[in-house]
């Protein structure tokens, strides 16, 4: 899954699968003139719904971590159902911000 501006959101394709709407990452400008790079890796608990119910930043620049967790909280996911019910699950997100050089 790619994002534009030299941005990419990187998670493993089952993962993928279950995003129904995600939300590119604004690569925050003084990151970008201090080149700043790197993969920001957020735990997120995903209720019955969907929706993001908590989110929390486990490594990564914090530059770039709060540029990630804006986008990842406005991602939907498809409900994870469990017995026939859906039910709340966790998943580890990686958001990995890179600058183009060309």
């Amino acid at each position: 899954m790619a994002a534009n501006g030299g941005e990419h959101v990187q998670m493993s394709p089952s993962m993928a699968q279950m995003v129904e709407r995600p939300v590119e990452p604004n690569y925050p400008m003084l990151a970008k003139q201090m080149k700043v790079q790197g993969s920001v890796v957020l735990q997120a608990l995903i209720g019955r719904e969907g929706s993001i119910q908590d989110l929390r930043v486990l490594s990564g620049p914090a530059i770039l971590s709060t540029a990630a967790m804006d986008a990842v909280k406005q991602w939907h996911f498809r409900p994870y159902f469990q017995s026939g019910a859906p039910v709340e699950t966790e998943a580890r997100i990686t958001v990995n911000f890179t600058i183009s050089t060309y």
